[in-house]
């Protein structure tokens, strides 16, 4: 199939791409390198040294022997340029990762608020509204966020995505729907995946766009089948505040003998998936396309549920790091129970990595690799959800 990979530069785009292009799948990256210039802006690079785009392709090309085009222009801005793309090259599939991807990012300030609101809903509106004037039958496979949910449950599993509901009418009949579950954002990134909802579900009734949407865990490893190939191929680890997800930022912390940073009890409970299981799930959401005219699927892309001090303790009997409990910068409960339904990927096909300690010493050798690469000052967490108390 042809496959337009949006952000295809970024920590999931990346390897995705690879693995759909090792797969045989014609793909084409459309980005506007906005990650590298993220780096730019918090004054920290991945842990692990990233190659510019063409030593990446080139690599990539001499490797494999196939090639991958790259397009850099910015989704959520240039909508006659997209527009093109898609007349021109005419995809099956639009793997759509084109946006701000950090909770924490997204609560810095005012500014990091509104260009998350700017950049997520205009790129996603913008694609969807391209499919529609092109006129072509392409399927979009999004790259959502389990946090569209909120970390709270009424001892329930969350669904996938739609939640049975029974109504009485003022005549005492009993109406049965299934409406899109509860939104519950925690931070403007993930209010942004909620509006996400809202778009694909218009889009599909009326303009019977196929939609997948893929509400995933937390992201850990760093490696692929492909990526580790060669060390121009590798893929990002990020270790910072604003852009680490919580389980490489142990495992790094733990390879430069920094306290593991506990926010709060360390009672929160997350959903987590491995990077490779990512790249398989993209595979599988592309290769079992929804019907025209059905309504958006939706599936829970996780393999597994854990407590973030459970994780902490598994990582220092590993490593023999030190645990430090830090205050919370987030705006949450200090403990909740999660619980999530996630029987259509596994119906698809996919056996998922959970966590193992041979599994995470692939990681934590990562970190210690290229552990001389580390900026102590950014690993603190320091964008807060909401204004310090006043004095």
């Amino acid at each position: 199939m042809r496959v337009l990979v949006l952000g295809g530069d970024g920590f999931c785009g990346w390897p995705t791409s690879l693995h759909l292009s090792d797969k045989g799948h014609e793909v084409v990256i459309v980005d506007n390198l906005s990650r590298r210039n993220i780096d730019n802006e918090l004054e920290v690079n991945s842990l692990t040294p990233i190659q510019p785009m063409s030593t990446r392709l080139k690599a990539w090309q001499e490797l494999s022997g196939k090639e991958i085009e790259f397009l850099r222009f910015d989704v959520a801005e240039h909508y006659h340029r997209l527009l093109s793309v898609l007349r021109e090259w005419r995809p099956d599939v639009v793997v759509h990762f084109a946006e701000q991807r950090a909770a924490p990012y997204s609560m810095k300030s005012s500014w990091h608020k509104r260009y998350t609101v700017s950049n997520n809903l205009n790129a996603t509106n913008n694609l969807l509204a391209a499919i529609v004037e092109s006129g072509l039958d392409i399927h979009v496979v999004h790259l959502g966020t389990m946090g569209v949910y909120g970390y709270g449950t009424a001892g329930m599993k969350i669904p996938e995505g739609y939640l049975k509901v029974k109504l009485e009418t003022d005549e005492g009949k009993t109406i049965e729907q299934e409406i899109l579950y509860p939104p519950n954002p925690g931070s403007i990134y993930h209010m942004t995946k909620t509006q996400d909802q809202l778009l694909f579900a218009y889009y599909a009734k009326n303009d019977k766009i196929r939609v997948t949407d893929l509400h995933q865990g937390i992201v850990w490893g760093t490696q692929t089948e492909q990526t580790v190939l060669d060390e121009r191929l590798i893929n990002r680890f990020d270790y910072d505040g604003d852009y680490g997800t919580v389980l490489n930022r142990f495992l790094m912390q733990a390879a430069v003998h920094y306290p593991l940073t506990v926010h709060g009890t360390g009672g929160q409970t997350r959903a987590f998936i491995n990077i490779q299981d990512t790249v398989r799930c993209i595979e599988l959401a592309i290769s079992t396309p929804p019907e025209r005219g059905e309504r958006v699927r939706i599936l829970n892309q996780m393999t597994e549920t854990h407590r973030v001090r459970d994780l902490a303790k598994i990582v220092a009997e590993i490593t023999g790091a030190e645990i430090d409990h830090v205050d919370n910068p987030r705006n949450e409960d200090a403990e909740n129970e999660l619980y999530v339904e996630n029987r259509q990927l596994l119906s698809l096909g996919l056996e998922p990595i959970t966590l193992a300690e041979g599994l995470l010493k692939e990681v934590t050798e990562i970190a210690e690799k290229y552990a001389h690469r580390c900026d102590l000052d950014k690993v603190p967490a320091r964008s807060l959800w909401r204004r310090p108390a006043e004095s």
